[in-house]
């Protein structure tokens, strides 16, 4: 049996959450809710919980104010927040469940069903420091949370040359030249990187506009990047891409 506990500082949000939590009650407990930050904390500390509900904005402070001053941190969290679409986009690239206000039913089943995938404290931990560096930056120097095999890699955006694509994974090469392979389609980054200046070049490839070295003329033609790879322009991705490139 799974504990929840909700922090949030509005009422009809609260009774969102645990309207949403019925049809789950024979594997999820309610064990409380919380409107205010200090009383939160004390909730955590108190009942530790296994999930904790968490409103990104709580009166006139935020839910990161309560996971900095937590000491038991033994807990997955799922933010609730009504962030605009830009802040969403950090919480995308630090990898941590969030679901925007007002809660949308299907998104909550999702969300439900990704706590059986547990992960360590430390690693989440490291989530919300990439993410509280991620609000605070500029896209250029956002950050990017990579699951591999060996646990988390916390990448800058601007460190990432190209993608290559591999069936149903991806090898992300960076400027150090390192190759990471992560099990997650190219579609996939493409989406997630879509407003930092990547274009996806090839059905096999995502660069990054900002290490292009030199674009060769052809059917489609191809660009040398930084790195001295050659990488092929698709013949129906060719004038997206020279607009792109400006």
């Amino acid at each position: 049996m799974i504990t929840a506990i909700i922090i949030d500082d509005e009422q009809h949000c609260t009774d969102r959450i645990k309207n949403l939590l019925k049809p789950y009650k024979d594997t999820i407990t309610l064990i409380g809710d919380f409107s205010t930050v200090d009383s939160g904390i004390k909730g955590i500390e108190n009942l530790k919980p296994d999930v904790v509900f968490l409103d990104v904005q709580i009166h006139d402070r935020t839910g990161f104010d309560v996971l900095k001053s937590v000491n038991h941190h033994a807990f997955e969290v799922i933010f609730t927040t009504a962030f605009e679409a830009f802040a969403i986009q950090a919480f995308k690239f630090s990898a941590v469940d969030y679901l925007l206000k007002p809660i949308d039913e299907d998104d909550f089943k999702l969300a439900i069903d990704k706590l059986n995938s547990k992960i360590e404290a430390k690693d989440f931990s490291k989530k919300v420091d990439a993410l509280l560096n991620n609000i605070s930056k500029t896209d250029v120097h956002k950050k990017i949370t990579i699951p591999t095999v060996e646990g988390l890699e916390f990448l800058e955006v601007s460190d990432i040359i190209r993608c290559e694509a591999d069936v149903n994974y991806t090898t992300i090469f960076t400027k150090d030249a390192k190759k990471i392979l992560v099990s997650k389609t190219l579609k996939s980054f493409e989406a997630l990187l879509a407003n930092c200046n990547f274009f996806r070049v090839h059905n096999s490839h995502l660069i990054n506009l900002d290490y292009i070295k030199k674009y060769t003329k052809g059917k489609g033609g191809y660009v040398t990047l930084i790195d001295n790879s050659t990488i092929e322009v698709s013949t129906r991705r060719k004038d997206d891409f020279l607009k792109a490139i400006g």
